[in-house]
């Protein structure tokens, strides 16, 4: 049954008022969508993938409990849908014509699309999980890709969720393993957040920092257990992503679940990078390389003497706001992730009357910052050693990105979001380009570890 943990996280929770979890417990949802809507109808949302999933059982619920059914709206299993927003626009339109709660049997594609088109039409919404494949279950908003460019789109979280671990454990591997990877980026997301407190950029919510971080080392300590889809493992991952969701929710924001890792899965995924593939390469597949790549980086910026930084140089090498646009622009060729990223990178420049300020901040907080987030991390071997363990990629070349774009992204990640991260942190004392140079020769990781094992 539902966790004491996921229990107390909902007495907070701003739109989330009942979650089920545990073994068999598909024949709940008809109840739990009674209690939460009463007699309104229901219109159940899947694909054929889904569909086959759960689809009957859920029906059967649902209708055991007395509950009106307008006609499924099932999407075709292949190809795999896409987090578009044609496809959030698609579902509004038939939602729209149906006065009825939508009830998706869903992963995260398609949780994204009834919820953002659900919160569109100003209603709520319930989800049955299929698999452990992602943190966005119980999370406010729904990353969504549209002209180009993917962010987080405001929305509210469901009403509802009914995870079933049996279910949840006879998923395809292959999503055992994105949901593996979407949260294994909140150690080094996590450390980028306690970097950005230290330096009274956005201060950790300690008890949201909790929901994520009190669990997630137990729900990540069994990587083969999830790949093989032991219901004992499953049920920590399925926690872990739950709770990530709820804490987004209490947040606001995704700050709580989302670092600089998950900026190289955004990068790739705006340019389309896996897109095409069938099916297509996945959300937490791209974060959880990512999340290697990052941890490789602070391995490096631990090594660093910041305190003994030239602090004249930085300011003089410091852009101005054109020549900073101009650095932005020059790393995205794509007019449509270009644009946006020149938006997302004003937003956290620091003015050259400002930088010299913020660069001997960082000096005097160094020894603290190195401090707090020094337990916070794996190494990048550690972060590649349990995503080869859970059947996902953890090398640039299993996801076909050679060495020369895998350097690009470091760059490019991090102009394409104005959250505060270690990638910002290295910009301003102008040691981005060294550190990023240093994983590539000589003793630094990528240089150690040119291919997949």
């Amino acid at each position: 049954m539902t966790s004491q943990l996921i229990q107390r996280a909902l007495e907070t929770a701003t739109d989330t008022k009942a979650i089920v979890a545990g073994r068999g417990v598909v024949d709940q949802t008809g109840q739990v969508f009674t209690d939460c809507f009463g007699d309104a109808h229901v219109i159940i949302v899947a694909d054929e993938n889904t569909w086959a999933a759960a689809g009957e059982a859920v029906q059967a619920s649902l209708e055991a409990a007395g509950v009106t059914l307008e006609p499924a709206h099932v999407f075709p299993g292949t190809p795999t849908l896409y987090a578009g927003y044609e496809n959030v626009e698609i579902l509004r339109e038939h939602l729209k014509g149906v006065d009825a709660v939508a009830v998706s049997i869903a992963s995260g594609t398609l949780n994204d699309l009834t919820k953002l088109a659900s919160g569109e039409l100003g209603r709520p919404y319930m989800n049955v999980c299929t698999a452990a494949s992602m943190d966005g279950y119980a999370a406010f908003g729904a990353s969504i890709t549209k002209d180009g460019f993917k962010i987080t789109r405001n929305c509210p979280a469901p009403t509802a969720l009914v995870a079933d671990l049996d279910i949840m454990g006879k998923a395809p591997q292959r999503l055992t393993a994105t949901g593996f990877g979407d949260l294994i980026e909140k150690i080094p997301g996590g450390a980028d957040w306690l970097l950005s407190d230290e330096l009274g950029i956005e201060a950790v919510d300690s008890y949201v920092w909790g929901l994520v971080q009190d669990t997630l080392r137990d729900a990540l300590s069994d990587p083969t257990g999830c790949a093989e889809g032991r219901p004992e493992a499953i049920e920590g991952l399925a926690e872990g992503l739950l709770m990530s969701g709820l804490a987004m929710q209490a947040h606001q924001s995704s700050r709580p679940a989302s670092g600089a890792g998950h900026n190289f899965s955004h990068q790739w995924e705006m340019e389309g990078h896996g897109l095409d593939w069938e099916p297509p390469l996945s959300h937490g597949n791209k974060v959880g390389l990512g999340t290697v790549a990052v941890c490789a980086l602070y391995e490096k910026v631990l090594e660093l003497d910041v305190k003994g930084l030239d602090v004249d140089a930085a300011v003089a090498a410091w852009p101005d706001e054109k020549a900073n646009d101009e650095r932005v622009a020059a790393l995205q060729p794509i007019e449509a992730i270009r644009e946006a990223a020149l938006g997302q990178s004003r937003a956290k420049y620091v003015q050259p009357d400002q930088i010299r300020e913020r660069i001997e901040l960082v000096q005097q907080h160094w020894d603290a910052i190195l401090e707090r987030v020094r337990p916070q991390l794996v190494s990048a071997r550690e972060a590649a050693e349990m995503l080869k363990a859970v059947g996902g990629p953890y090398h640039p070349q299993m996801i076909d990105i050679d060495m020369d774009k895998m350097k690009l992204t470091y760059y490019q990640a991090q102009t394409i979001r104005s959250r505060y991260t270690i990638l910002d942190t290295l910009q301003e004392l102008g040691l981005l380009g060294q550190v990023i140079d240093s994983l590539f020769e000589g003793d630094g990781y990528w240089a150690q570890n040119p291919t997949a094992d």
